[in-house]
């Protein structure tokens, strides 16, 4: 069995797994702060290594060989370890530290519940910073939470990833709105709307979200064999209530997101004719922060901001 050679360092194996997730020797070199020409040569060292040109030419730029592939699992794999060796489980105390906390989430949390986080985290910590990012369909959040540039993500989901640590958060029972002045909505009381009426009237619904998500609402209807007259699709979840109150379209969502614009707009709520199973909401974090005592704390908030809606 050989051994590993002297000068493989910890920093070596940095470089080989952001080269082989970056496929960019420029784009790493800005991550690590680091001249281009260092990193070159560090991918030269590398290549003499392992005795495989591990990134090569291809259509669209760089990509990994083979064997390039195959050490992306183990470097990281060692990264994770190095860095749990090493950190001190100090406490954190939040009204006096600075962090930089990450969520990502999709927008139909913007009305309440996210706004209720953003207020928690401001009271509990008012140095650290908050980053909201958004979450569509090209955001390869399982590798941003593994990479540590998440910390967090807050969505619904039916199963979620198992690999990822996850808590419930709340859920919300499926109704459907349109406008009051809408045709139906002017002949039919809220608790009459039939399962036919409900598939053959125009629908708006949101664009996918994550990759491979196909909609909740829409999964459950082809399971059952069912489809509905979606009209209209937006990537922009919280506009669909104004455009209900310009058109026939019926949004189908959770109650909680139509209760709040129900108080400033002119929408009927409608009982859903079709037994679907509530909207579930869940916090997804990886291994790598699931100790911190800075992120406990962080998914405690959350937690909390999620009790809030139930009051």
């Amino acid at each position: 069995m050989s051994s590993l050679p002297k000068n493989l360092d910890l920093h070596l194996i940095r470089i080989l797994y952001l080269l082989l997730v970056e496929k960019n020797v420029s784009r790493v070199a800005l991550k690590l702060n680091q001249p281009q020409p260092s990193i070159s040569a560090s991918l030269r060292k590398l290549r003499e290594l392992t005795g495989d040109p591990l990134l090569v030419r291809g259509a669209r730029g760089m990509v990994p060989t083979q064997h390039g592939e195959s050490l992306l699992k183990p470097a990281k794999r060692i990264l994770d370890e190095t860095e749990n060796l090493f950190i001190k489980k100090t406490p954190f105390v939040p009204q006096e530290e600075a962090r930089t906390f990450h969520i990502a989430a999709p927008d139909y949390l913007d009305t309440q519940f996210l706004p209720n986080v953003v207020s928690l985290l401001r009271r509990g910590s008012p140095l650290s910073r908050i980053i909201i990012h958004g979450l569509g369909p090209g955001v390869d959040y399982v590798r941003l939470l593994s990479d540590g540039d998440l910390d967090l993500v807050i969505a619904n989901w039916d199963e979620p990833p198992e690999h990822l640590h996850m808590s419930k958060l709340f859920e919300d029972p499926i109704i459907c709105a349109m406008h009051a002045g809408a045709p139906y909505a002017k002949r039919t009381p809220s608790d009459a709307m039939t399962a036919e009426d409900y598939l053959s009237l125009p629908h708006v619904a949101p664009s996918q979200l994550l990759p491979g998500y196909h909609g909740v609402i829409d999964s459950f209807l082809e399971r059952q064999n069912m489809r509905r007259n979606v009209m209209v699709e937006s990537a922009y979840f919280g506009l669909i209530p104004y455009m209900l109150t310009q058109t026939d379209l019926v949004l189908t969502t959770g109650r909680q997101f139509i209760r709040f614009h129900e108080k400033t707009l002119p929408l009927k709520t409608y009982t859903v004719p079709i037994k679907f199973p509530p909207m579930r909401f869940y916090q997804l974090w990886h291994e790598r922060v699931h100790a911190a005592p800075e992120h406990k704390w962080l998914r405690d908030q959350v937690s909390e901001a999620a009790k809030g809606l139930l009051k």
